[in-house]
């Protein structure tokens, strides 16, 4: 979060909190920051001393420093988990029930838990608080209510308000089955609440569906600002490149540029609106390369001069990619002119031609028919977030998966019993049993001696008796000659 706030800088710190805690909040980060580097350790930590009685760990005023400034700290255990519905890389989100209300208020608690040493976790929540105080209260902005902290251990909770959905469980519930009044009454409200962050100078640096709850009442909140950042575009700053998910992330991100400003959030509201309209994410890349290759193939490869002023050590991998002309208007030929026109305004190449959030809100799209419809007449769904239906299809392709292993399972077992397959004893016609009760059930006739079988001491297959084979008194037919008789006939040619 910038470097260490000098003395002075300090010092007028100071002079601004006694006037307003939320200005104090506002100059605990300066502007711009490169993760890893000394963004995570330029919060403004005030002594230890302060620690007793302000109620906070010293554990977290080491390193949220201002950011705590006005807050007094809850218990953790003034909460009573329900369901977790959502995860990061530092943190877990719950829903919870205020246990100490006897109203038994519904909240969301993104719980932040880190061992001694490490710290990187608590960090990026102190930047998120501050972010959060900085940008102050706004329809279409979540609010953080509180911050509580564990008795027994090092874990940190904000507490923001309950949202029953978010955007990307309910497109990936419902599908694109919205109106374009609906469409546009999304796209005002998300683009409302960007346009209070960056004038408030916060780029949010992780706009997706997913990070765009809603409530019963229709409204749109942008929420997570975990990789949020200040900036100010009269003095820029290096930022890290390594933000935004990749479907939504900005071409010049993905070229590694570290100095930008709030084009990166609009590439992604513009994504946002595209999957509105078409129902589903349109660069779903599965590496930069690739997602590179989508973006120019919609939108057009960018020119040359694009590639000199960016001055990026990485753009010559993906320079020599086929060259594509833009065919925004072509793709998306079945939705209005005027959202075909946001879209390639908030889709260009070029971050400075995307123009600002209040442009994209005075855009033809919005002032003609048929206009946004009011949040309250959105359709109501049933409790929908991504990690629902994340765990849905993930049910599902276990389901899936179990009946495959079953089938595949009852085909391996049914080969196998055909393999070893022994005929049941009524059906070998060679047993003797067998025999004797062919024998028993055919009528007598003295003339047919091919039907008729010896008595078992006569007969070869049986085994005849060594001193009456060999005196000659009986004539024995050789076994091969029995193969004449019905049963043994019948026998040889089912088995040729």
């Amino acid at each position: 979060m910038g470097c260490v706030l000098s003395t002075a800088a300090a010092a007028a710190a100071a002079a601004a909190r006694s006037v307003s805690p939320s200005s104090s909040a506002a100059a605990a980060i300066p502007t711009g920051e490169v993760p890893g580097s000394s963004e995570l350790h330029g919060i403004a930590a005030p002594p230890r001393s302060q620690a007793p009685g302000t109620g906070w760990p010293p554990w977290l005023v080491a390193v949220a420093g201002d950011a705590l400034s006005g807050w007094a700290p809850r218990r953790a255990d003034e909460f009573e988990k329900i369901a977790k519905i959502g995860s990061g890389t530092y943190s877990n989100v719950y829903k919870a029930r205020e246990t100490g209300d006897s109203t038994g208020k519904v909240v969301a608690l993104k719980k932040v838990r880190f061992e001694a040493g490490e710290m990187d976790g608590a960090r990026f929540m102190a930047r998120e608080i501050t972010v959060l105080r900085r940008i102050g209260h706004h329809p279409n902005v979540v609010r953080l209510q509180g911050i509580a902290c564990s008795r027994v251990s090092c874990a940190l909770y904000l507490m923001f308000e309950y949202l029953d959905h978010d955007l990307t469980g309910i497109l990936s519930a419902h599908g694109a089955g919205f109106s374009l009044s609906q469409v546009k009454c999304y796209m005002k409200q998300l683009l409302a609440g960007l346009d209070h962050c960056h004038s408030h100078g916060i780029l949010h640096r992780d706009l997706k569906g997913s990070n765009l709850l809603l409530n019963n009442e229709g409204e749109l909140k942008i929420a997570d600002f975990g990789l949020a950042s200040t900036f100010d575009p009269k003095s820029k700053k290096p930022m890290t490149s390594q933000v935004v998910t990749l479907w939504y992330r900005a071409p010049e991100l993905l070229l590694g540029a570290t100095s930008y400003g709030v084009g990166v959030d609009l590439w992604s509201a513009g994504c946002i609106l595209a999957e509105l309209l078409i129902g589903r994410p349109i660069f779903p890349g599965r590496t930069e390369v690739e997602q590179l290759h989508r973006i120019f193939k919609l939108c057009g490869s960018p020119p040359e001069k694009y590639w000199k002023k960016l001055k990026l050590q990485s753009a010559s991998v993906v320079r020599s990619l086929q060259p594509y002309k833009s065919c925004i208007a072509e793709t998306f030929k079945d939705v209005p002119p005027s959202a075909v026109a946001l879209l390639e305004k908030l889709l260009a190449i070029n971050p400075a031609e995307r123009g600002t959030a209040v442009a994209a809100l005075n855009s033809e799209f919005f002032t003609t028919e048929p206009y946004a419809c009011d949040p309250s007449s959105l359709p109501k769904y049933p409790p929908t977030k991504e990690m629902d239906v994340r765990l849905l299809h993930e049910k599902a392709r276990r389901m899936t998966d179990t009946r495959s292993s079953v089938h595949l399972y009852k085909r391996a077992r049914a080969q196998n019993r055909r393999s070893q397959a022994v005929p049941a004893p009524e059906a070998n016609a060679e047993l003797q049993v067998n025999l004797n009760r062919w024998k028993a059930a055919m009528p007598g006739n003295a003339e047919s001696k091919s039907e008729k079988f010896p008595p078992p001491h006569e007969d070869g297959a049986m085994g005849v008796t060594m001193n009456r084979w060999c005196s000659g008194t009986q004539s024995v037919a050789p076994l091969n000659t029995l193969s004449s008789s019905t049963s043994f006939g019948d026998s040889e040619r089912r088995r040729r």
